[in-house]
């Protein structure tokens, strides 16, 4: 049995994933800015559940989050940093607060809670560390630039962490989701009130009035949380983990043309060291 931490379970892949832990057996710690929405799970296991308000943007709650859960449980096994939300706008559009906030979530969030929970984990010599990223940051798409950065900082973050940390017996995983079977794109998706007419056949597509996508969304929550405790339960979790079969060709056919274009302007990459060079 282990304990995890997963933020962000009011619905969705946190909420899918806390009752897979919770049916496999494990402790789990489950978070929401308004607890009442999670309540119900530990209600139902008592013993094994404990149910925190958290948002992950005051770092005060973080602690004390941090703090209940290893008096419960006795330490923090698995860190699943998953709370967030959609933010669509072009970037011209964005508001300097909204992004920030974003930033906040999406970010800096993550890591107050990686911070909080790492000095357990080390003490112990295990632990894992799981990031919910999206495939978002390999897509770029119009009208998600803001969010696909704030995901793109994460990784960046999440693979000198996992340099850091692998000495040290700690696991970091980003998982890249493709379009899942959530209200990821209908309330919890947020939007610029600034709305430019330049940008209409632009961003302006995905905005959430022109928007089709919620609701018809192929991938499966409940499939997606067994995949990634099954990642962290390997003998060796994986650094990156793509979920859904849209991510996997989306970032198979970007890698190909990446690829392609590095190929076409190799010789222009590779004239521009001093010429005594070799």
């Amino acid at each position: 049995m282990s304990t995890w931490f997963i933020t962000g379970c009011s619905t969705g892949l946190g909420r899918a994933l806390a009752e897979v832990v919770i049916h496999a057996g494990h402790n789990a710690v489950v978070t929401a800015r308004d607890v009442a929405t999670v309540n119900d799970l530990a209600e139902e296991t008592p013993d094994q559940v404990l149910a925190v308000t958290i948002d992950v943007t005051e770092p005060e709650q973080v602690k004390e989050a941090v703090q209940q859960a290893e008096e419960r449980f006795g330490g923090i096994d698995v860190l699943v940093n998953n709370a967030g939300y959609g933010y669509r706008a072009a970037i011209e559009e964005g508001e300097d607060a909204e992004v920030r906030a974003l930033f906040e979530t999406h970010f800096f969030g993550p890591v107050a809670m990686i911070k909080a929970v790492l000095p357990g984990m080390r003490e112990r010599g295990s632990g894992a560390i799981v990031n919910i990223s999206s495939i978002g940051v390999q897509l770029t798409p119009v009208g998600s630039g803001y969010y696909s950065a704030a995901k793109a900082a994460l990784e960046g973050m999440s693979g000198a962490l996992q340099g850091e940390l692998a000495p040290l017996g700690i696991s970091v995983t980003v998982v890249e989701p493709g379009a899942f079977r959530t209200d990821f794109a209908g309330r919890s998706l947020k939007q610029s009130e600034t709305v430019i007419d330049a940008y209409s056949e632009t961003a302006g597509r995905r905005r959430k009035e022109n928007d089709t996508m919620h609701g018809s969304q192929t991938g499966d929550p409940a499939k997606a949380a067994v995949a990634i405790v099954t990642a962290v339960e390997a003998n060796e979790p994986p650094a990156f983990l793509l979920l859904g079969q849209d991510a996997l060709f989306s970032y198979r056919h970007i890698a190909e043309r990446r690829a392609k274009e590095i190929a076409d302007w190799e010789e222009l990459s590779a004239g521009t060291c001093l010429d005594d060079c070799t």
